[in-house]
């Protein structure tokens, strides 16, 4: 067999297909977590104050990384869930209803 005949093969790299995480979580909800608790600790300004920012940012991160760990897309499956809310009900059976088609899309 020549090896014009051969199919060609393309490396797939794995880290061209890994969602973006930052500490093993979804990287814009870390940094927001992060955002949120550097303003908590300058807003309240005292040493519990940071020590309550401080906590809140492990215990963030600590559940963005089970979520992470569990599906890395979960964001984005949600905000898709919430943007397609009304026109697909999440339902089937025989008691579940049918959207009704608007007049102005038929």
């Amino acid at each position: 067999m020549a090896a014009a005949d051969l199919p060609r093969e393309i490396a797939i790299h794995q880290s061209a297909n890994r969602p973006n995480q930052i500490l093993g979580g979804d990287r814009e909800l870390v940094l927001v977590s992060i955002l949120i608790a550097v303003s908590l600790a300058f807003s309240l300004g005292t040493w519990w104050g940071f020590g309550a920012a401080v906590a809140f940012w492990l215990a963030a991160v600590a559940v963005l990384q089970r979520m992470g760990k569990a599906d890395p897309l979960l964001r984005q499956v949600y905000v898709r869930h919430i943007r397609y809310h009304a026109f697909y009900p999440a339902k089937s059976g025989v008691y579940s209803k049918c959207l009704e088609t608007r007049a102005q899309w038929r």
